[in-house]
């Protein structure tokens, strides 16, 4: 297993895990695979293009096992956080420490920036497995966000967590 930045050459396969992580768990992710497949493959491209989101994949060969981003602050003031995003194992790679790899990966890469403090995520309270994942990481949760994300007609919590990064 190869862990790497993608690239705008990835933007095909990223798209493909992507919509599949949004069909898989809708209440994980903010975009719906409605929303984000009708977005052509320039869009992608420029996301993983953007100095704004880094975003890295585990890849088996050919195969992207994986994902995690980064989105970097633009705001003056707010320049010393980041947010780890889009985090999605596929279930033939799940249970096998992928997870575990991708969030590190994303840690040693927050911590190449010397402006960054700390590190924050959000993720679905009942997502059991997810919040034990960043927990042995070592994130630690500050709140809750009641009905943050609506799929269909039922709403879900989001948990907040952060993390300093030195």
């Amino acid at each position: 297993m190869i862990i790497r930045p993608l690239e705008a050459s990835d933007a095909p396969v990223y798209r493909a895990l992507m919509l599949q992580a949004y069909g898989a768990y809708p209440q994980a992710f903010t975009s719906s695979v409605a929303e984000r497949a009708l977005m052509p493959l320039s869009w992608w491209e420029k996301r993983l293009g953007s100095p704004l989101d880094r975003l890295f994949g585990a890849f088996d060969g050919d195969q992207l096992a994986g994902i995690v981003g980064l989105a970097f602050e633009p705001r003056e003031k707010a320049r010393h956080k980041v947010t780890l995003f889009g985090m999605y194992v596929t279930e033939a790679y799940q249970q096998q420490g992928l997870g575990r790899q991708l969030v590190q990966a994303a840690l040693e890469e927050a911590r190449r920036h010397p402006r960054l403090k700390l590190i924050q995520l959000t993720v679905t309270a009942g997502n059991d497995a997810a919040f034990a994942l960043y927990q042995r990481c070592g994130f630690i949760q500050y709140g809750l966000e009641p009905l943050a994300v609506r799929v269909g007609v039922e709403y879900f919590d989001k948990i907040h967590m952060w993390r300093e990064l030195r």
